[in-house]
């Protein structure tokens, strides 16, 4: 795992074409703003592990 420090208004490159960058800082929460091609799809982890359950489950349902 890479750590980077960064400060509000500051930002991250991932490859070549996302974009992180930090837009608010307040308390213990980090607000982030993702910039990323409509074609790469940006989740929260829990939701994206939700969306992984349901294929998963719907997968199963067609065997």
């Amino acid at each position: 795992m890479l750590v980077l420090s960064r400060q509000k208004d500051e930002s991250i490159i991932v490859g070549d074409d996302v974009e992180i960058t930090i837009v608010d800082v307040r308390g213990d929460k980090v607000r982030l703003g993702i910039t990323a091609p409509k074609n790469i799809s940006v989740h929260r982890k829990e939701i994206y592990e939700a969306i992984q359950r349901e294929k998963h489950a719907n997968e199963e349902k067609q065997v």
